[in-house]
């Protein structure tokens, strides 16, 4: 079951990152060639950013198409985590491209370029509707089919729709006569991209390290677990992402004497799986009493 669902998610989101892939091409074509003919570096950062946009979607499809892949004897949990790989380095690409842009951007501030503003402007308006569209189809209806991938390209189309407004602005600025306009959005446009790829990249070590995920409490967790009938104590508690809506977890459980084992198992697993959504769980079960009879080291 949990093989079906994941390989529905999977095309789901296979689809919307091919739409997202073709409109992001489109765009970028009439955004570079926009640029290159005006002279506009608020323009061409804003192409460059969709370039690494068209990048990002590539290498999402990429990482979908082999974390899908089935597991192995020397991979036993299969590839899930490439699409982690593929977000962090993403996000450390776009950090390269934006110190980039921001030493042109302040060397046009000294000497800003005669710029025709209306361009600009016809432009940015396309882009922001375009972003809207491609926010919309990454969306999805179901938040549940919006792995890291899908969410890194939705957090690239958020990043591109500000950006594209900037420009908008860039242009009306220009128009008005401020030829430093178009260099001070750049700027704008490239702490827009480290603050958006901020997120994802923390995610993506945090999943890397096997840290607790975001969403589980792990004191509320084990309170929880120790109110299941025959639960005395619990320890070796552990619990990670295997990828970004995967969770896994190992425990060793203490339970009472004369407690039905197999139902106090029965009762963690359907606790794990429907409050928390763990549904990968490692749980070793003791006797109360066969910790009694331990001896003591000294």
């Amino acid at each position: 079951m949990e093989s079906i669902r994941s390989h529905y998610l999977h095309n789901e989101q296979r689809w919307r990152l091919q739409v997202v892939l073709a409109i992001t091409v489109l765009y970028f074509v009439a955004e570079l060639t926009t640029g290159w003919l005006i002279d506009s570096l608020a323009l061409l950062s804003d192409a460059l950013h969709m370039l690494t946009d068209i990048a990002t979607v590539c290498l999402a499809l990429f990482t979908l198409w082999i974390s899908s892949r089935p597991a192995s004897a020397g991979k036993t949990y299969g590839y899930v985590r490439a699409e982690i790989l593929g977000a962090v380095f993403n996000g450390l690409i776009l950090w390269v491209l934006v110190a980039f842009l921001w030493l042109e951007a302040v060397q046009r501030l000294r000497n800003p370029p005669v710029l025709n503003g209306l361009p600009l402007m016809i432009i940015a308006g396309i882009g922001i509707l375009m972003n809207f569209l491609l926010v919309w189809i990454t969306l999805g209806p179901r938040r549940s089919a919006r792995g890291i991938a899908l969410r890194a390209i939705m957090t690239h189309a958020l990043a591109d729709l500000v950006g594209s407004a900037g420009v908008l602005i860039a242009g009306a600025l220009t128009y008005l006569g401020w030829r430093r306009a178009d260099s001070a959005v750049s700027l704008f446009i490239g702490c827009l991209i480290i603050f958006g790829s901020w997120g994802l990249i923390r995610e993506g070590v945090d999943i890397l390290m096997e840290s607790v995920p975001a969403g589980v409490n792990l004191d509320e967790l084990k309170k929880d677990l120790l109110k299941i009938s025959g639960t005395r104590e619990l320890h070796d508690l552990h619990v990670w992402c295997l990828t970004s809506h995967q969770f896994a977890l190992s425990a060793h459980a203490v339970v009472a004497e004369d407690a039905d084992q197999d139902r106090v198992l029965s009762d963690i697993s359907a606790l794990l799986e429907h409050k928390f959504n763990i549904r990968h769980m490692t749980v070793q079960l003791e006797r109360d009493n066969r910790r009694e009879r331990e001896p003591s080291h000294f």
